[in-house]
């Protein structure tokens, strides 16, 4: 496994994935255009979840190639890529299932939510994350859920609305279980010494 991160830390490959990340960003939130055209300016921040998501992973990177860890960025990247990158694989297979079809887009979005769970752990060993990063960016992921489900300003779901309890009670346990994977994979990562070359 070693040999992987070798190759994902050259700065060059770490340039090309910032530059990808920072296209997805933008990209995501011209796709949350038409949801965030309507919701009150006190919520924006926590409508957009996967764009915010690759916002933290691209604070997280440019920390890492200019040579400072930005802790509570890398947290919250952590957490938010792998859950909202879970997240959307299961919705758009929750669709398929549902609506017995889905879009080109739809299998677009797996993809490439999938990579962002991917990428979201792959770079754990040059995170320096400690206990009170992942206590903040928590505290932040589950607020995120009161947002959503108790004000409802949660994604638009489609054909998938009339489960929203359903789906937001999955979406709590995922948000849990992406809480302990940071917190396992920062531990053992901060072990691991890595530096971008």
């Amino acid at each position: 496994m070693v040999w992987i991160y070798r190759y994902f830390g050259h700065r060059k490959v770490v340039t090309v994935l910032l530059v990808i990340n920072i296209l997805g960003t933008i990209y995501g939130y011209y796709w949350y255009k038409h949801q965030l055209a309507v919701t009150p300016a006190i919520f924006l921040p926590f409508v957009p979840d996967s764009p915010t998501a690759c916002l933290f992973f691209v604070l997280a990177l440019i920390g890492i190639l200019i040579g400072r860890n930005l802790g509570l960025f890398e947290a919250l990247a952590v957490i938010s890529l792998f859950k909202y990158g879970i997240w959307a694989v299961v919705m758009n297979l929750f669709t398929l299932y549902e609506a017995g079809h889905l879009h080109w887009t739809g299998y677009m979005l797996m993809a490439s939510h999938f990579a962002m769970a991917v990428q979201g752990i792959v770079y754990t060993p040059y995170y320096r994350i400690k206990l009170w990063h992942i206590a903040v960016a928590s505290i932040f992921t589950l607020h995120n859920e009161i947002i959503d489900y108790v004000f409802g300003y949660m994604p638009w779901y489609g054909e998938l609305s009339k489960y929203m309890n359903e789906i937001g009670y999955f979406t709590f346990w995922l948000s849990i279980l992406s809480i302990g994977i940071s917190y396992f994979v920062a531990k053992k990562g901060n072990n691991i010494q890595l530096t971008v070359v």
